[in-house]
């Protein structure tokens, strides 16, 4: 898959709850890695127990193995910091992944 591809996709727009929404939004996986790093912990958690970072991934991103790997936090039952960092770097391994294939 070509990163470059996804850099103009429906945006992900980040809420603190149903109709909360907190101004930010990610419409690539740049996107979403800034986000996840300004955006309040409250909303990472809203989006992951509600699963919808993996529905987003998989139905815009189209990006199976992401989903899968953002859908294993879900059991970890991380706050604040501690899941903030884990989606951070399971975000950018996988872009990481993903730009050096298209190098």
């Amino acid at each position: 898959m070509d990163v470059r591809e996804t850099e103009h996709v429906a945006p992900f727009h980040f809420c603190i709850n149903i109709g909360e929404y907190t101004g930010i939004s990610a419409a690539s996986y740049k996107d979403f890695l800034t986000s996840i790093k300004k955006v309040k912990a409250k909303s990472l958690s809203f989006h992951v127990e509600r699963g919808d970072f993996q529905k987003w991934v998989m139905d815009v991103l189209k990006d199976k193995k992401l989903a899968e790997e953002i859908g294993k936090i879900q059991n970890q039952k991380l706050r604040g910091q501690a899941l903030r960092n884990r989606l951070y770097r399971i975000v950018l391994k996988r872009y990481n992944e993903l730009t050096s294939k298209t190098r």
